[in-house]
This record gives structure tokens, sequence and C-alpha cells, in this order.
């Protein structure tokens, strides 16, 4: 409460300075700021009213249709767990597995447990884990694939075509678990009954994150599940979520056992008109989207379970580790979103279209803001500076009292500038990765495709994307400079 008073006491100092006859000065600043502002809250409003009514009205309905239609079903369904397992501590995979070991004992038609991993370590601690949860619970089925680590990708297809050996069925379903996330122990039995609806492909589910150190990375993480849950929940709304988190995803076990889907994941790419063939690296979680959005399955989200992930910062840093996750997030996004929109909004929704289109959007006009006060400040009048930081507590302030209405209310203060951070310093990570798709990297294992020394072709490559990621931020300051009256 002292934090949120200091922060609206310098609020309300810094808008009582600023006098009208300086705002007056600015007033084409004002006119581009406020046009800007009105379309991004709008689109924020409109994302807000649609999960309010999704978590509040039209999902609890869901859930009692979607329940009972499952009771009657005559066999349950099979749940199939599918975890990798790679570079994680001992004591992380341990809690992680008896949580998975906790949900498949209690899957009422049985559960069989696919473990993807590399060292021989993990091997024995994992079989042994399950040795002793076989004598309560007899029905468990443990298969270990131990892979050599040539990637996530590989060592999911291959698990992949284990359970399809189990021939699982349309009514089964597989789960996708990360090695360091804790499932919950109803997993089964509150999101198979979702499945008896054919038209649904996937679902995901809300996300925690347990940091141990690093508050400042632990208030950062939990924002963006504050956010993630408002986003998943309006999006949820339409059928079709913009991702099938990695973390935890159930799919339908068919579907997810499919040799094409099994294909898509192992050897996804796209052909880019100057960056020629790029081959998916990271991103497993954005082919399952899109191999499901192309067939025109739907993909719900089911906001009262949540999974639990252990995580830590990859940099020592906390603004190092959130741009380097932050590159990978936004590269997978990006090298994705131009295929996603070329389905056209007839065959996957005008509302979903339009949110894939505005991941581009966002980018330039979050930037916009920036660019015009300091073009303004220098230019026009230094008052638009302070007029500007005004606008952004207020309006940030507002934003994070709106969010946290999906976690129960109240918010620390820290989230308004941490909030602020992730808009801009996002925006600028994303128009990066925008014109560089071909370079990726893991935050925790050592694939990259970016530090092996560069052929002549591929650094005038990266010399394109130089470029044109300065001629894209050039127009962008020019159109800015014309709107301010500048010029």
């Amino acid at each position: 409460m002292l934090g949120h008073l200091i922060y609206l006491a310098a609020l309300a100092v810094l808008a009582v300075g600023i006098n009208a006859k300086g705002l007056g000065e600015i007033g084409s600043f004002l006119l581009v700021l406020g046009a800007i502002g009105m379309w991004r809250y709008s689109w924020a409003m409109l994302n807000f009213l649609r999960a309010l009514y999704y978590t509040r009205w039209r999902f609890p309905r869901l859930r009692r249709s979607a329940e009972r239609d499952y009771a009657r079903r005559p066999v349950p369904a099979h749940a199939f767990f599918m975890v990798t397992t790679y570079k994680i501590e001992a004591s992380t995979t341990a809690r992680v597995y008896r949580s998975i070991i906790e949900a498949a004992a209690r899957s009422p038609g049985g559960a069989t447990v696919v473990a993807s991993v590399v060292d021989g370590a993990d091997v024995r601690a994992i079989g042994s884990l399950f040795a002793r949860a076989r004598r309560r619970h007899p029905h468990l089925r443990l298969l270990i694939d131990q892979i050599p680590g040539t990637g996530k990708r590989d060592a999911m297809a291959r698990a992949l075509r284990l359970i399809a050996r189990e021939a699982p069925s349309a009514r089964d379903v597989l789960v996708f678990v990360d090695g360091d996330s804790c499932v919950p122990p109803d997993l089964i039995t509150r999101t198979a009954p979702f499945f008896t609806d054919r038209r649904v492909g996937a679902l995901t589910t809300d996300e925690a994150a347990e940091i141990p150190r690093g508050w400042l990375f632990r208030s950062w993480f939990a924002l963006r599940f504050m956010q993630r849950q408002m986003m998943m929940s309006s999006m949820a709304l339409g059928g079709r979520v913009l991702t099938l988190t990695g973390r935890l995803s159930v799919f339908r076990a068919d579907l997810a056992t499919n040799p094409d889907f099994v294909r898509q994941v192992q050897h996804d790419y796209i052909e880019h008109w100057r960056l020629g063939h790029v081959n998916f690296l990271t991103g497993d979680d954005k082919s399952t989207w899109f191999w499901l959005l192309a067939r025109g399955y739907r993909m719900s989200y089911v906001p009262d379970v949540r999974s639990l992930s252990m995580e830590t910062q990859p940099r020592p840093g906390f603004v190092d580790s959130a741009v380097a996750l932050m590159r990978r997030w936004f590269g997978n996004m990006l090298r994705t979103n131009g295929r996603a929109l070329s389905l056209g909004p007839a065959r996957i929704g005008m509302f979903t279209w339009w949110s894939i289109l505005d991941q581009r959007l966002s980018i330039w006009t979050t930037l916009a803001g920036p660019i015009a006060v300091l073009i303004a400040t220098l230019f026009i009048d230094p008052i638009a500076l302070p007029a500007y930081l005004a606008w952004v507590m207020f309006t940030r302030y507002l934003f994070c009292a709106a969010l946290s209405a999906f976690r129960g209310g109240g918010f620390p203060i820290v989230y308004v500038p941490l909030l602020y951070f992730s808009q801009i310093v996002g925006a600028a990570v994303k128009s990066y990765v925008l014109f560089r798709q071909d370079r990726q990297k893991w935050t925790r294992q050592s694939a990259d495709t970016g530090t092996a020394p560069l052929a002549v072709g591929q650094r005038l490559r990266a010399a394109t994307s130089t470029f044109i990621h300065v001629l894209a931020l050039g127009w962008l300051t020019l159109g800015v400079t014309l709107a301010t009256g500048v010029l």
C-alpha cells in the first residue's frame, strides 16, 4: 500500500507540474499519442471484456456441459504423458515426475508415461520413482526412451512414435509436459471432458512459475502470466488460442500421433523470401498449434487448471535474462505468424486472424510512442517528456489494476514499470527478430544457429537484415516526424 501511495503521489506531482500553455505547444504530439493510445487501449479493453465474459460466464457453462457428456461415456479416456527431460536439476526432475505419477494414478482410464531423457542418471532416478509408485498403483505404465541429445524436436518425434505404437483412440488424451513443469493431480479428470467436442484438437492451461532467486525476474514472470490469463481467455472465446504452450498442453491422442503431425514437429520450416529455407530449431509449441489451426481444429483454454514450472534466470542480470527469453519467444511467434495469416479470416475466424495480424502491427505502434516523445522533446517543447511520463504512469497503472482481476485482485507496484519494460523492450526485440527469423537459440540447451562462424552468404543475409531493420525504423521515425508536425 505504501508503494502505491508513493507512486500515485509522484504521478499527481508530475501531472500538476504540467501547465496548459506548454501542452498547447505540443498539441500535434498529443494528437499522435492519443490516436495510438485510443487504438491500443481499445484493443486491450476489448480483450479484457472478452476474457471476463469467458472466465465468469462462458467457461463455467462449457465445463458443466463437457463433464455431463463425458459422464455418459462407457469408457473413460486413457492418458498418455510425454515428458522431455534435458539438463534439469535432479531435485526438479524428481518433483516433476512425482506430480506426473500422481496425475497418472488418478486417471480413471489408466495412464502411460513416456519419458524422453538423455542422461543415464535421469533414467535411473525416474525408474526408481516409478518402481516405488507401482507398489501402490500397479496399473501405471512407464516407457523410458534414452536418446542422444540432438534436440527437443527429435526427442518429441521419437516419443510420439512410441505412443503411436500403442494405437491411441480418438477418446484418449496425450499430455505434453516439459521436464521442469509440475502438473496438477486432477489434470485428466479436469481436461479430458472437453474432448467430447470432436472439434477440439487440443487445449492449454493456466500457468504459474516458481523462481527461488531474483525477485524482479519472479515479478516479471508473474505479471506475464497475468497477461497470459487475460489473452488466452479472450482468444478461447473465439475457439482458437494463439499458442499451445510447451510447458503443459493436452491433445487428442489420435491427432498428436498422426504421422503428418509428428513430421511437422520434427522437421518444421518456412521458406522466407529473403532468408531462404529456415528450419525451426525452437518453437515446437507453434508447430503443433499451426498443424491444428490449418486443419480447422479448435484449441481451447482451461483457466481453472494450473501447471507450475520451475524457472531460473538464464543470465546473471534481469535485463539480459528477459531479452534472451523474449528473443526465443518472439522468434517462435513471428516465424509462424506469416503462414498463419496466409490462412485467411474465412478459414480461421476474423478475430483470430486480426489478433495474429496485430502481433505485427503492435511492434510499430508501441515503438511510435517513445520515438514521438523523443522528437517532440528535442524539436518542439521539453514539456513533452513529463507529459508522456504522466500518461505512461497513469495508463499502465490502470492496466495493471484491470489485469489483477484475473489473479484475485491487487498487484505489487513494481508491476507497473515492469509492464512498460515488457511493452517497449518487447517491441524492440520483436522488431529485431522480425528481420532475423533464421537466428535461433535455446536458453538451456547448447543448440544454436547464431554462434558458428558465418559463411559469405550468411554474412550477406545478416547485412541485409540489419539494413532492412534500420530502414524500417527510419520509415517509422519519418512517419512520426511528419505526424507530430516537426516536418
